[in-house]
């Protein structure tokens, strides 16, 4: 009796709590939609008034700072927590591959966050996306649908001083840690004769990885943390050095002591965790 006592204040809290979930999500929602179709607006003129070098940057810093606002903002409400300042290091650094593992779709808004001259390889679909698609022109965001134009206009971004992220699974991370790292980060590189910085996203929550509902509550608050990896040499040899990386990726993620993948078991256990 005294123990059912003891657990009965403890289911309004639990529901308290689920409804803070649920409006933090929306509110990260909405918050982003408003920023992104605001800036999608205003970029479609400067798009077609603007030369190409004074479109780039001024598209890059205002993508940047769009992604600032809204992190902070979830960072403001408890929504999620980001240890990301590891990625300020890069800042001053000449052009780089930049390439992280890919568990969720927040890992680019993450990464330019914080690096603000980047170009990115995006799917075309964002590209064409009403939401997004103005701003990634404006910045020179490269699409990812005509192999032989992107591995050309990426070459040449990175050998203007720009960095570039690009993921080598190619998709979000359906095979723990990471999926089969694919050439084309190797092949850019090399042709590009620039560094590949490896850099680790680990998160405790599966939250909008692969197959994750977009309107599905996740458990909150959210951790997410990155750190640098290794900064690998332009390869010689694409096929070894995709191998390598591939196994490098795995060494460093596997046994992440804080933070797990969102398809490791543990993360069911940890969401348990912070609802309990």
């Amino acid at each position: 009796m005294s123990a059912t006592r003891a657990s009965t204040p403890s289911l309004p809290r639990r529901w308290l709590h689920r409804l803070y979930e649920y409006s933090a999500l929306w509110f990260g929602l909405v918050l982003l939609g408003a920023i992104s179709l605001t800036w999608s607006l205003l970029a479609v003129p400067l798009y077609h008034v603007l030369p190409k070098r004074w479109a780039d940057p001024l598209g890059r810093w205002a993508i940047t700072t769009g992604f600032r606002i809204y992190l902070g903002a979830l960072g403001l409400i408890g929504a999620c927590r980001f240890d990301l300042s590891e990625l300020d290091a890069l800042r001053a650094d000449g052009p780089l591959v930049i390439a992280p593992n890919h568990p969720c779709l927040l890992d680019a808004v993450m990464v330019i966050s914080r690096l603000p001259n980047m170009a990115c390889i995006m799917k075309a679909d964002i590209v064409d996306n009403v939401f997004l698609g103005a701003g990634a022109r404006l910045a020179g965001y490269i699409r990812n649908d005509a192999q032989l134009s992107m591995t050309r206009q990426a070459v040449a971004e990175l050998k203007s001083g720009s960095h570039l992220l690009l993921f080598p699974e190619g998709t979000r991370t359906t095979r723990w840690p990471v999926n089969t790292c694919k050439g084309t980060t190797a092949l850019i590189a090399s042709r590009a004769r620039v560094p590949i910085q490896t850099v680790f996203i680990e998160t405790d929550s599966p939250y909008l990885s692969k197959g994750w509902p977009l309107f599905r509550r996740p458990a909150m608050p959210i951790h997410y943390r990155i750190r640098l990896g290794r900064r690998f040499d332009p390869p010689e040899k694409a096929g070894a050095f995709t191998e390598e990386l591939e196994r490098y990726f795995i060494d460093e993620l596997r046994d992440a002591p804080r933070f797990l993948p969102p398809d490791a078991p543990q993360a069911d256990a940890s969401a348990a965790v912070r609802h309990a």
